[in-house]
């Protein structure tokens, strides 16, 4: 069974969706790992490296393609806007794709996979389940984000995080918001406290209020009705715009109090909901800092600007997309880490099964032999 890793053609994109040490683990259990040449270079894998634990370096995109029983990629079909859908007409019937690949969004790109007979596993669907937790790239890549969300606001803040007590006088703490706590926001919180800061916390989940609380924060508590806030698998749920008002509402204070705001709040296949409106940035103190994470899917804040840093009211507000990709040789060695032990659900004996009865599995097929196989996504293909 060959198993292909093409170069990432997303703009912007470093990662690699294997990493030696996947190829190494691969090959263990039968398969054999081809890597289109140069694949691995941005996040710090020559070819050499890959050759060394056993890949083949192929030269050509399209045999590459060709060869391969199954494709591995970081950002596949709609999640590649720009180049995706040239790999979507290289695939073949019974050809395996693993990647993220925007199902709940990206309709066109899911149909034509499925019009090409091929298999698509599409990575953000992985069920949130103990027993998948090594296999979730949604919350890999998260981790790095809220790491690296917290450096980027260290760095441009015009003060110190720490409280530093000196001879030429005391520095106060920078004071941290940071809104949404899910994978990213608690890293984001634990890092910014590593930093000094001072950080409070706040989600429309009141069930976090501990994580929240184990990693140093205070937990900011709101008079909002938040019964239906979580939805399966432990995500947050899009909530009426008439909560967000409200919440919005309730919000003003908090943060023109503090010099750091970052939002991480992001809703599968939809568009993130606004938490941070044009009064709450006017409200802010000139010289202070919101990093959007969630700038990819629109943005948290009124005035953010995907892909651009841009100063409103003296208040920089970061957009930055892809913070993962900042940080492409840890990250790729998670989300490798990730596909690995997926992939190895469905090899026995280096033979491929990919309708194995497994809950996993199934739960991140979106297409197979000419269907949609996913209740979720057919039901929303169907509603467009």
């Amino acid at each position: 069974m060959i198993v292909g890793v093409p170069s990432e053609t997303c703009t912007d994109e470093r990662r690699v969706a294997l990493v030696p040490a996947g190829v190494a683990s691969l090959s263990k259990i039968g398969c054999t790992v081809q890597i289109e040449s140069g694949a691995g270079e941005k996040a710090g894998f020559p070819d050499q490296a890959f050759e060394e634990a056993g890949a083949t370096i192929i030269q050509d995109r399209g045999l590459l393609f060709e060869e391969a029983d199954v494709i591995v990629q970081i950002r596949g079909g709609g999640a590649n806007p720009e180049k995706g859908a040239e790999d979507v007409a290289r695939l073949r019937e019974g050809q395996l794709l693993i990647g993220f690949l925007e199902p709940l969004a990206a309709f066109d790109e899911i149909k034509a996979i499925s019009e090409h007979r091929a298999t698509a596993c599409a990575m953000e669907l992985i069920p949130r389940t103990s027993r998948a937790q090594s296999m979730d790239a949604l919350s890999s890549q998260a981790n790095i984000g809220g790491y690296k969300a917290a450096l980027i606001a260290a760095e441009r803040l015009a003060r110190l995080f720490p409280m530093m007590m000196t001879a030429a006088g005391t520095i106060t703490p920078a004071h941290v918001f940071v809104v949404g706590v899910g994978v990213a926001g608690l890293q984001a919180i634990a890092t910014c406290k590593r930093l000094g800061a001072m950080v409070q916390a706040y989600d429309v989940r009141p069930a976090v209020k501990e994580q929240v609380q184990s990693v140093g924060a205070d937990f900011l508590e709101l008079e909002l009705e938040t019964s239906a806030s979580e939805g399966s698998g432990g995500y947050a749920q899009a909530m009426d715009e008439a909560f967000y008002e409200k919440q919005r509402e309730m919000m003003v204070r908090v943060v023109a109090e503090n010099d750091v705001v970052i939002t991480t709040a992001a809703i599968p296949g939809k568009r993130a909901p606004i938490l941070v409106t044009e009064e709450m940035v006017k409200g802010m103190k000139p010289g202070s800092i919101i990093i959007d994470m969630a700038a990819e899917r629109g943005g948290n804040c009124e005035l953010t600007e995907p892909g651009k840093t841009v100063v409103k009211y003296g208040v920089s507000i970061v957009g930055e997309m892809n913070l993962p990709s900042t940080v492409p040789h840890h990250a790729s060695q998670m989300y490798s880490n990730n596909v690995v032990n997926f992939l190895k659900l469905m090899i026995d004996d280096g033979h491929l099964n990919t309708e194995i009865e497994d809950d996993i599995v199934q739960g991140a097929t979106v297409t197979r032999g000419g269907e949609i196989v996913h209740s979720m996504v057919k039901e929303l293909m169907e509603q467009v």
